[in-house]
């Protein structure tokens, strides 16, 4: 067996079970955006852009603040994800190592996240809400643009992932995917239940909900590449 063998052969569910996984980390620090850093999400562009309107119609200041930056947060990380996600390598798959390097790297950014976060007491206030808001919304750009070159597939907003699951439900077809879609909605709902929780009556906990589950998949798909360039090609 060779090494693209192995991949093809447990790749799509293991790439499905890593997004859903990647998706309670996008509800916990969304979640946290919303309740301590300025009501606003960290990767929901499109509520991001509403309140930013609403903002304007308000004379709001400090909420136009929040979602522009938030906004700006989220290109600057997908503006650095995406070129080191596209990265060819010799591995292709369903999981190319471009991906788990993104992944890598926004764990770094996740961590310092974490730690500003500790640093406050878990009640950041002035510029250093604003600062971990722009840290968290970057994360998320970059986990976005990480889970895209896997194919049409997201962890971090699910509008077209509902949609989809709505419309096989209503044409009584089973679209490709299904089970991730429908993990994935639950993971965001797990995620976010845990982060709003952690972040409200358990700070110092909350970079579990956060660093753990990109933590889990960076490690399980470094592991599972070494272990393909261990497996001996056809001869």
């Amino acid at each position: 067996m060779t090494a693209d063998d192995g991949e093809n052969g447990r790749g799509p569910a293991a790439r499905d079970y890593r997004v859903v996984l990647l998706t309670v980390t996008a509800g916990a620090v969304n979640a946290v955006s919303f309740l301590a850093l300025g009501k606003v999400f960290s990767s929901v562009v499109t509520g991001n852009l509403v309140l930013l309107g609403v903002a304007a119609t308000t004379h709001s200041s400090a909420e136009a603040i929040h979602a522009g930056l938030a906004i700006a947060g989220y290109a600057a990380g997908a503006a650095i994800g995406a070129p080191l996600a596209a990265r060819r390598s010799r591995q292709a798959g369903a999981w190319p190592v471009s991906v788990t390097a993104t992944l890598g790297a926004e764990l770094v950014v996740l961590a310092g996240f974490c730690i500003g976060w500790e640093l406050s007491d878990g009640s950041p206030h002035d510029g250093a809400q604003l600062a971990l808001l722009i840290v968290a919304a970057a994360a998320m750009g970059m986990q976005s643009a990480a889970v895209r070159r896997l194919g049409q597939m997201s962890s971090t907003f699910l509008t077209s992932t509902l949609l989809s699951v709505l419309a096989s439900l209503s044409t009584r077809s089973r679209p490709e995917g299904l089970g991730r879609s429908l993990g994935a909605l639950a993971a965001l709902v797990v995620g976010a239940l845990a982060g709003g929780i952690l972040a409200r009556s358990a700070y110092a906990w909350l970079p579990v909900a956060v660093l753990l589950p990109v933590g889990v998949v960076v490690a399980e798909s470094m592991a599972g590449s070494r272990s393909r360039k261990r497996v001996p090609g056809p001869r």
